[in-house]
């Protein structure tokens, strides 16, 4: 177990009136109600070559910038940009920068998007070595199971996805797993709460590389607390589970917050920072990015 110190005190303020903020707009705009239901419209009739028109596409619901991923696909025949200017992260005395890792998504039908994950730079420094390269690509599959679209009711209130993803080594040497597949499997779940907050849930099972030869099985579990604060900003508040399911890893439990701006229907903007509960975190993630679509 490492001994470096966990969140930075600023960062735990940060979080703190992020939460406080969030919370407290129940009480200055929220009402005892939850968010008005989402009108059903059937779509079914578009795909990838048949786009669905503009003025019938749902909410932008970009998979950022929190951990949580949406339930929410895009729309058919339409693309998505989910993109970070910069993340830096630290770990003890180890740091990693990573430049414009983007997710592009296209709309295959109403119910499904196919995702490509990359990351063009990272760099990392540690014990005065460094090491800069491109990382692997991710592909990943996302199918809506209910709630797409809204309409009355549970199935239409709510709304569950299933997304299966697989890595590829394509990535330089310092950043890759030993040219062997990684894959796994994530089911996000989003629920309406009073004074119009959202809940959104995921669980997710990875199987990567354990470093000797094998794979360790990882779960994954997050629950993302978010609602609007005024006109164009919403904020959340997040926390991230990490369980080894075998293998000799420590659990790992993270808390995050962050901010959006909507700048358009079709452009939202965001930041956000997440810090280490215990040691086998990461002491630190700080983030800025942006998601547009076509």
């Amino acid at each position: 177990m490492s001994s470096h110190p966990r969140a930075p005190g600023l960062l735990r303020q940060f979080l703190s009136v992020a939460s406080v903020t969030l919370l407290s707009t129940a009480g200055v705009f929220g009402q005892a109600a939850g968010p008005e239901p989402r009108k059903f419209v059937d779509k079914s009739a578009y795909n990838l070559f048949s786009p669905t028109p503009a003025d019938m596409m749902r909410e932008m619901a970009p998979d950022r910038p929190d951990t949580t991923e949406s339930p929410f696909t895009l729309d058919a025949g339409h693309y998505q940009f989910e993109l970070s200017f910069g993340e830096w992260r630290k770990e003890g005395g180890s740091e990693e920068l990573a430049i414009l890792p983007t997710n592009l998504k296209i709309g295959l039908t109403n119910n499904a998007d196919l995702q490509l994950v990359v990351n063009p730079y990272l760099r990392t420094q540690s014990a005065g070595t460094s090491d800069a390269g491109h990382g692997d690509t991710q592909v990943r599959l996302k199918v809506n199971l209910w709630g797409n679209d809204g309409g009355d009711g549970f199935f239409g209130e709510t709304a569950l996805a299933v997304m299966p993803f697989i890595q590829l080594p394509t990535g330089a040497d310092a950043f890759s797993n030993d040219d062997h597949l990684e894959w796994g499997v994530i089911v996000p779940l989003i629920l309406p709460l009073p004074a119009e907050f959202s809940l959104t849930v995921m669980a997710e099972f990875d199987w990567v590389r354990d470093g000797r030869g094998g794979y360790d099985t990882l779960f994954v579990h997050t629950a993302s607390l978010s609602r609007e604060i005024s006109g164009p900003f919403a904020g959340y508040i997040e926390y991230v589970g990490v369980q080894p399911i075998d293998g000799d890893g420590e659990y790992q439990a993270s808390l995050g917050g962050g901010l959006t701006y909507q700048l358009s229907d079709n452009v939202l903007l965001d930041c956000g920072a997440e810090a280490g509960l215990n040691s086998a975190a990461d002491d630190l993630r700080i983030f800025a990015g942006m998601s547009f679509r076509l």
